[in-house]
């Protein structure tokens, strides 16, 4: 309880936005905010229990992310986050910096939360793919929180030229050289290669039910 009585749950706490100084990470935030859910922007290194919930967005190369996400200390913080329960949602190179590393950045380490390496596309398809991709989601999705009210295939917007392979943790695929991880959950762990932010009525929903999640767990 606070000092006045009121409770401090993580319905009063805000989403947190890691702003690592890559690209236009406030898109996530201005989303969040636009459909009521407090979200802040935070350019320091922060305790996680501050928050009710943690988005990880990313967008450009693997290896600047990485190397931009450890100079702030954000690594600690995700980890940080994911230890205690905290609910975090990585966005595009935010689901991708989960994983061990990517052909993008061979020199560059990912966080290595999830096993598999992050492979560029090779088909004869327009590379990066830069258009709208429905989701296949898998028995992980269809009993995942964040796609309640979205029905069974999605459609969602995607600016990407490598992506995950499938895992374990797939909550959705989508087919684009291949079938690739669009989405991951795992206990308190949720990321999606596309940009909700960006995917119109679908993707704000998401992001309402991500806000729900963090107002309930975090």
């Amino acid at each position: 309880m606070s000092p006045g009585g009121e409770t401090d749950g993580a319905e009063n706490r805000p989403i947190a936005v890691l702003d690592y100084g890559i690209g236009n990470l406030g898109s996530v935030a201005k989303a969040l905010s636009a459909i009521g859910a407090p979200a802040r922007l935070v350019t320091r290194a922060a305790d996680p229990s501050d928050f009710s919930g943690v988005v990880l967005p990313g967008v450009g190369a693997f290896g600047a992310c990485a190397r931009e996400l450890r100079r702030y200390g954000f690594d600690e913080v995700v980890m940080a986050a994911l230890a205690g329960g905290i609910p975090l949602l990585g966005v595009c190179v935010g689901l991708q910096l989960l994983f061990e590393g990517s052909e993008e950045s061979p020199e560059a380490e990912g966080l290595g939360v999830l096993g598999g390496v992050i492979r560029r596309f090779d088909c004869d398809l327009p590379i990066p793919q830069m258009q709208w991709n429905r989701l296949r989601l898998t028995t992980v999705g269809e009993r995942s929180p964040l796609f309640e009210g979205l029905g069974p295939q999605p459609w969602m917007y995607f600016v990407h030229s490598y992506a995950a392979p499938l895992v374990a943790e797939t909550s959705a695929a989508a087919d684009y050289c291949g079938e690739f991880t669009a989405a991951i959950e795992r206990g308190n762990l949720f990321a999606t290669q596309f940009h909700p932010e960006k995917s119109s009525g679908l993707g704000l929903a998401m992001l309402s039910n991500f806000a729900r999640i963090a107002a309930e767990k975090g």
